[in-house]
């Protein structure tokens, strides 16, 4: 028999690997005018009679023989999964051998029904008005149909670079890569940002005042406000929406809503990059080395990588913007894939490297700031604030013995003890026990030594070193975004520095060296993109001072040459045969499944393998390492194997109910951790 009435190919809103394919249903007619692609639905599964959600993602007018299941019904009919969102999902999904459903739920957000019926109702008030008012020029209310306003809008032009060359790379929707001006810039309302922000605020207006949308994809909450401060004054106020973290659910639904209703400029972190345009005109990163672009949730796609897959699909512009340029957006320019553009004018920070330094005052020496650090801060506060970047936020957070030096740690479950305020009782950062009757393992000793100090003690010490000086701490505990110019002393972690109106005075960068003894192949790379954004916040031509850091990175960054830095850091990782150059995939779980995993892979698609090695909580990791051609079979039979194990879960015996779990197996493909 065959199946009458329209049928629809449906995503299965499931985390099972085994279910991430299309399902073909029958649509029946009275549910017809509301079915459209990207809408969501409830279809029948044929297990147990579950009625499951799910996205109607397209038709299909093949003939099928036999009886097919009918969509049960549709639940909205807003198109939430757009085209080209589901396009990126599932290129995205393959690339890192992860499921479709598991990129969907960080490009759809949950639906909220009051808000959705209210834009509903708005939009059909809309559109009869415009019947209205068919042959006027203008809507009744002050906007067109799309969501733009009835006022000409002229973009402002784009300043400090070649004049016309960012503008044509937006008209020929060209890929680049773009070095920051390292400045702030005052708004009209008096406020100040990053010059970064203007550009990127600019371009964008520039975007969507030729009515296409633009996605600016920003590390954290920080960057985001200051991106909201520069479009306040550049483009109109329904041209913005916000996907930030910190709306209410309800408030990032009606920005969702809004983008798919027309051209918007949309705001937002790491998940922005998946937000509905389907006249998408720019998408641009900044910073993308920053390790909060990287998702912590699988299939554990970086931001730059999702971008670079929907630049491809979608053909629109693309930039990469930042102080210090990555490695991974260097090997793309080397490749041809991006543009190199730079400022129009070499103007740098003045950075000064005080190696091997000590100070002369015992206030300063015990706050670790050498003679030259303490003499620039003292003749800075003159005229307004100063900021001091440390690198551990707390008080003292790592703790010692006093005799032995061996590590402290918790007597209850082995972790680090510290100290969160002077006077304050230590305890454990893992389970936060107090450590009451600690002993050292090693020599029975029973008093602590700070083996770390953190902004808090920082603080002190300077408080000490400048008496009469307001200090100011800036970290995750105490977020501050903004200062005035008014003398003072800032201690912020990285990452955590506010803006001083109209820079800083004088910027001092602490524990150079204890940010350089990290293990991982990227510390050099960090702390130059650490730094780089700290001395961006000076004032014209006051004095960024790098503490106890010498040699080739320390000249890099007080000739503010960046780009050199990550040509060399590239040709480093070129000889190793080591990230960016090529691609990971990380399998973790039981030594069984990981084995039978790595198995599977072709081995003239790797390069080599690397492991197994034990993890300690009894899995094991390894390491397929591999060129960017031979991505897609790795991924592929990766992908296979994940579903095998997947399909291991069976029934419980008889009495005991529920399902045994899989073996455990974790994949990750490009980990930024292990690169």
């Amino acid at each position: 028999m065959t199946a009458t009435g329209r049928v629809a190919r449906v995503l299965i809103d499931s985390a099972l690997p085994q279910l991430d394919h299309l399902f073909d249903y029958r649509v029946p007619a009275e549910l017809l005018a509301d079915a459209a692609p990207g809408v969501r639905v409830k279809v029948p599964l044929r297990t147990a009679g579950r009625i499951a959600d799910g996205y109607l993602i397209e038709f299909t007018d093949e003939e099928f023989e036999g009886a097919l299941s009918e969509i049960e019904a549709v639940v909205s009919s807003v198109p939430v999964l757009s085209p080209e969102v589901w396009a990126l999902a599932r290129k995205v999904a393959d690339r890192s051998a992860g499921t479709t459903n598991d990129v969907v739920r960080l490009a759809v957000p949950g639906r909220q029904v009051r808000v959705e019926k209210a834009w509903l109702a708005a939009r059909a008030d809309q559109a009869r008005d415009d019947v209205e008012h068919s042959g006027d020029e203008h809507s009744g209310d002050g906007r067109t149909g799309d969501g733009h306003s009835d006022t000409p809008f002229a973009a402002p032009l784009l300043r400090g670079y070649e004049p016309g060359r960012i503008e044509a790379a937006l008209a020929e929707s060209r890929r680049i890569a773009l070095q920051a001006r390292p400045q702030l810039s005052e708004l009209p309302d008096g406020s100040w940002v990053g010059e970064w922000a203007v550009t990127l605020a600019t371009a964008a207006a520039v975007c969507w005042a030729s009515g296409r949308s633009a996605i600016l994809v920003v590390p954290d909450y920080r960057d985001q406000d200051q991106l909201a401060a520069a479009l306040v004054a550049i483009a109109p106020p329904e041209a913005v929406v916000r996907a930030d973290a910190r709306q209410s659910n309800a408030e990032r639904y009606r920005g969702f809503l809004d983008a798919i209703a027309s051209p918007r400029i949309v705001i937002g972190n790491r998940s922005a990059v998946y937000a509905p345009a389907a006249v998408l005109g720019l998408l641009a990163v900044w910073d993308d080395g920053d390790p909060l672009h990287a998702e912590p949730l699988s299939p554990y796609v970086h931001a730059r990588d999702a971008a670079l897959v929907r630049q491809e699909l979608q053909g629109c512009a693309l930039i990469f913007a930042a102080h210090s340029r990555s490695v991974e957006v260097q090997r793309l320019v080397e490749v041809g894939w991006l543009d190199d553009v730079a400022p129009q004018r070499a103007g740098s920070p003045k950075v000064v490297p005080t190696a091997n330094q000590a100070a002369n005052d015992v206030a300063a020496r015990a706050a670790r700031i050498p003679s030259t650090a303490w003499q620039t801060a003292r003749t800075a506060l003159e005229t307004g604030p100063v900021l001091v970047q440390v690198a551990r936020p707390g008080y003292a957070p790592v703790l010692s013995c006093a005799n032995c030096g061996q590590a402290a740690r918790c007597n209850r479950c082995e972790g680090p003890l510290g100290q969160t305020r002077s006077g304050a009782t230590p305890s454990c950062g893992w389970c936060g026990a107090l450590a009451t009757d600690w002993r050292c393992e090693n020599c029975e000793h029973a008093r602590f030594r700070m083996a770390t100090v953190g902004a808090g003690r920082t603080a002190e010490e300077l408080g000490r070193a400048f008496p009469g000086v307001r200090v100011l701490v800036a970290d995750g505990e105490h977020p501050l975004q903004t200062i005035a110019s008014t003398p003072a002393l800032v201690v912020a972690t990285r990452g955590a520095e506010p803006i001083a109106a109209g820079g800083y005075r004088a910027i001092l960068l602490l524990d150079g060296e204890r940010m350089l003894a990290r293990e991982t192949l990227r510390v050099a790379e960090d702390c130059m993109r650490w730094w780089s954004n700290a001395a961006a916040l000076s004032a014209p031509g006051s004095p960024t001072v790098l503490v106890g850091v010498g040699g080739t990175l320390a000249r890099d960054l007080a000739t503010w040459r960046q780009v050199e830095f990550a040509r060399r850091e590239l040709s480093d990782r070129r000889a190793l045969r080591f990230p960016p150059v090529v691609r990971l995939a990380s399998l973790t779980g039981a030594s069984e499944v990981v084995a039978e995993a790595a198995a599977a892979v072709d081995p003239a698609d790797l390069i080599d393998v690397l492991g197994p090695a034990p993890l300690g909580d009894g899995n094991v990791r390894t390491i397929l390492r591999f060129d960017y051609a031979h991505g897609p079979q790795v991924a592929a039979a990766v992908r296979a194997a994940i579903v095998r194990n997947a399909t291991r879960r069976r029934r419980a015996p008889a009495g005991k109910g529920g399902f045994r779990p899989a073996p455990t197996l974790r994949v990750r493909f490009d980990d930024p951790e292990l690169g």
